[in-house]
């Protein structure tokens, strides 16, 4: 069973995958009480996002911009990207703890949200089924 992809769900997933990256990094930055100021943000936040359309381009995303396994192919793409190009780009660091907390997060956000988007969309297709129908028809 095929899926059509939508230009709404399409525009969704670049959006939440984008936003998982912009939180991730705001609140790193206002854990350790760095600098937060929207050039700051950017500035953390390029390099991850230069290594999300890595995984978009490499992956093919936007032909199952929703599907659980895109989530799956794009985190490990995102990360190893992202901190190459954090490193040699932009001359920050790569502490271990650092790529091991980028890699849980951007993970299980990735992942998360698509199978939390899975299990609702399921829910919608099955819940008119499972009613037995509309009121009217009772």
């Amino acid at each position: 069973m095929g899926m059509q992809v939508t230009e709404r769900r399409l525009e969704l997933a670049i959006i939440v995958d984008a936003l998982v990256v912009i939180v991730f990094v705001a609140v790193g930055l206002r854990t350790h009480d760095e600098d937060s100021t929207i050039v700051a943000l950017t500035n953390t936040a390029l390099p991850f996002l230069i290594g999300l359309a890595a995984g978009w381009a490499v992956t093919r995303a936007w032909r199952r911009p929703s599907r659980v396994l895109t989530g799956l192919a794009i985190w490990p793409i995102t990360v190893l990207v992202g901190m190459i190009v954090r490193r040699s780009v932009f001359d920050r660091g790569t502490a271990t703890a650092f790529v091991v907390v980028t890699t849980l997060f951007l993970g299980a956000c990735f992942v998360g949200w698509r199978m939390l988007f899975r299990v609702l969309e399921i829910r919608s297709v099955r819940a008119p089924q499972a009613s037995g129908g509309s009121f009217t028809d009772r």
